[in-house]
């Protein structure tokens, strides 16, 4: 009675987690069919026995480890039945695992025992024997070793022949990575294609130079770059939105010489802020540092890319004021002569991304602020107005936040107020 040992699954490692049994003592199983999935620090693999009978024992439960060599199971003979040979160099599984290679395929040897005339022609694919093979000719130069161990390659893979493997671990590594394992050269005996084949298709994959030109994350793209990841990876943000009438907005702008739309929605913005200052915040460890001062900060395109200068102390300056202030950083950032500590030290962040004919955006906070606030492009849809539809300026106000330091009733409350003072900017001014 034959016992089936936990294989090296061609991983080089020592242990295996049964997951699943596929079969129970008493059942009838033949030659090359999957007994067990287990676990390896790789992959969950199923486990083919290379003897044919019926299971008599097994060993070890679902979620229990066992060292490689360690016996899986028992197979004996049904009543009767005559003793059906182990697998050897001359006649075996077919399924080439570590420790149970095997020269012939399963069609050819379950064809000998059928009879010569009925059987499938035989395959060219010889795997990795058990024990040291005896000397052989110049021509043929494998050369076999213990089970836990293969050397020399082997001769190449005749055209037509399906691929064989060293276990069904490099299978699936060939799979899950997109490669097809007939374009795979094996250096196994026979042309089996083994792991470090596989990586090294991998390796010649991701060194091939790919087509197109490479910017460096360095200097300032390396600086934002670094931020937004970071913002992402800390920050639990949340987004809400709301369409706004901006006709009387754009009337508003256009009566206040010198007061760009960004500079309007600022004006709102830090209005907000006083309202809602839970939005000027942000998360130190455990606490959230709720701020005083409102350092404004706006996004600006350039040519070196994406900044946010800060307006110092938004909160003290008259529309005007805030208007000037912006202007003067955006051209000293889009002329590269903004000073560095001027991209510094913000509390809440102002994003003008309608200039780049989108409407909406679930835009990133910039870390470690709380919030972002965004306006989209302001285009003519169909609105309610006093019960008729009428043609407006329509604009789409989007604001990310910290869900830490405040709920939705707080986020939702700002951007209102923001999106009231859009849409009646004239009251909105009066009560300065």
């Amino acid at each position: 009675m034959p016992d089936f040992r936990l294989p090296d699954l061609g991983e080089g490692l020592t242990e295996g987690e049964i997951v699943t049994w596929l079969v129970a003592v008493g059942d009838q199983v033949s030659i090359d069919q999957p007994v067990v999935e287990v676990e390896t620090a790789k992959a969950v693999v199923e486990v083919p026995c290379p003897f044919e009978g019926v299971v008599r024992a097994r060993f070890g439960e679902p979620g229990e480890k066992l060292a490689v060599g360690s016996v899986l199971l028992s197979v004996g003979l049904a009543a009767g039945e005559e003793p059906t040979p182990a697998p050897s160099a001359e006649t075996g599984s077919g399924n080439v695992l570590i420790g149970y290679g095997t020269t012939d395929s399963p069609r050819r040897r379950r064809a000998n025992r059928r009879g010569p005339g009925r059987g499938a022609p035989p395959q060219t694919t010889p795997a990795v024997p058990t024990q040291p093979a005896p000397a052989r000719t110049a021509s043929a130069q494998p050369v076999a070793v213990g089970p836990a161990q293969v050397v020399e390659s082997g001769p190449v893979r005749p055209s037509g022949v399906a691929p064989a493997v060293i276990s069904p671990l490099v299978r699936r590594m060939a799979r899950e990575n997109g490669l097809a394992l007939d374009t795979i050269a094996g250096s196994g005996p026979g042309g089996v294609i083994r792991r470090v084949d596989v990586e090294r298709e991998l390796a010649a994959r991701s060194s091939a130079p790919a087509a197109g030109r490479r910017i460096p994350l360095k200097g300032l793209r390396g600086v934002v770059a670094a931020k937004l990841a970071t913002s992402r990876r800390e920050i639990p943000e949340a987004t809400v939105w709301v369409d706004v009438d901006a006709t009387d907005f754009l009337t508003a702008r256009a009566a206040l010489p010198g007061v760009s739309l960004l500079a309007l929605l600022a004006r709102f913005t830090v209005l907000g802020l006083t309202k809602f200052p839970e939005l000027n915040s942000r998360v130190e460890g455990d606490e959230i540092a709720v701020l005083d001062e409102i350092h404004l900060g706006f996004a600006a395109q350039t040519d070196r890319g994406l900044v946010v200068p800060v307006v110092r102390d938004a909160h003290t300056l008259t529309t005007s004021g805030l208007a000037a202030a912006i202007t003067d950083l955006a051209t000293s950032a889009r002329d590269g002569k903004i000073a560095p500590a001027a991209l510094t030290g913000g509390t809440f962040t102002v994003n003008n991304y309608g200039v780049f004919g989108v409407d909406g955006s679930a835009a990133i906070i910039n870390h470690p602020e709380a919030a972002i606030l965004g306006i989209g492009r302001i285009i003519d849809r169909p609105w309610v107005v006093d019960g008729q539809l009428a043609v407006r300026k329509v604009t789409q106000l989007t604001l990310a936040f910290d869900h830490r330091v405040c709920d939705g009733g707080t986020a939702g409350g700002f951007l209102r107020f923001v999106a009231d003072c859009v849409q009646s900017p004239i009251t909105a001014m009066a009560d300065l």
